[in-house]
């Protein structure tokens, strides 16, 4: 009883310590959001203010918030429906024809730092004209969501008994009608996850969206360094630029967070 004692005080203990400085960092974001700018420098930090919505105001009339969420909704999605097209099929070919070295290729494509494709990027649309256009940024975020994608569904695809398409090609499917009625629905919360994951990676994107936007295009992380100049930081505006980001996609991915486990339980366990 004692050891089943200290083993749930250490379990919470450790919980508790993992989880309290991300927590705090969000709260303080979101405090500093409901702070005026003369509050947000004061010594020591006011913890106990009354609140105010100016800034999130100023963040939509000033700074045209709107077209940056809806600029980042659609450079995320379609980055990540592309990703799904392109990496489902892929994923299933390096689990079914067992080819390993593509997938450590994929892998040290993920892991190669982001800096180092830029300028090859910039490049390759300036010449094409494609700057400060949705299809450049889509196609960049792929080098994020794609190989997440290749890598989150192998083990799903890996764990699907080859009986059941062998099955589907007896009956007269073809190997692509076995892909899309047999295996994808079997795959479905694997599919789900990667999304997801895809999706809220490429929402976050800093790096791509600042050199390869324009004023048509720009991401609202982009639009949060816009409230940086030379002589002067603007922390209200920050905190509720920040806050409008990070609030959609921490709820959307706490009501889908039973989907998220679920889809990463499931593709750690195999046949």
């Amino acid at each position: 009883m004692t050891r089943k004692i200290f083993t749930r005080v250490l379990f919470y203990s450790g919980t508790i310590v993992l989880c309290a400085p991300p927590i705090f960092v969000f709260l303080w974001m979101i405090m500093t959001g409901l702070k005026t700018g003369v509050q947000n420098i004061e010594y020591p930090p006011l913890f106990i203010f009354t609140p105010t919505l100016e800034n999130f105001r100023a963040v939509f009339q000033q700074h045209n918030f709107l077209q940056y969420l809806m600029n980042s909704m659609i450079i995320a999605s379609a980055a990540t429906i592309i990703s799904l097209v392109i990496g489902l099929p892929a994923a299933y070919s390096i689990a079914k024809y067992k080819q390993k070295k593509v997938g450590i290729i994929i892998l040290v494509a993920r892991m190669t730092p982001f800096v180092s494709y830029l300028l090859p990027w910039y490049i390759i649309f300036r010449r094409l004209n494609l700057i400060d256009t949705y299809f450049a940024l889509s196609l960049t975020h792929l080098i994020i969501t794609l190989p997440m994608v290749i890598w989150l569904m192998v083990s799903f695809f890996e764990g699907i008994p080859s009986e059941l398409e062998d099955s589907a090609l007896i009956d007269g499917c073809s190997r692509t009608q076995s892909f899309v009625n047999i295996v994808l629905p079997l795959v479905r919360n694997g599919i789900a996850t990667a999304a997801i994951i895809s999706f809220i990676f490429s929402w976050n994107q800093f790096l791509f969206s600042l050199i390869l936007s324009g004023p048509r295009t720009k991401t609202v992380p982009v639009a949060v360094y816009s409230f940086i100049s030379y002589g002067k930081i603007d922390w209200a505006g920050i905190g509720a630029a920040a806050t409008l980001i990070v609030l959609p996609v921490s709820v959307f991915a706490f009501v889908v967070r039973k989907s998220i486990v679920q889809g990463l339980t499931m593709g750690a366990l195999k046949d």
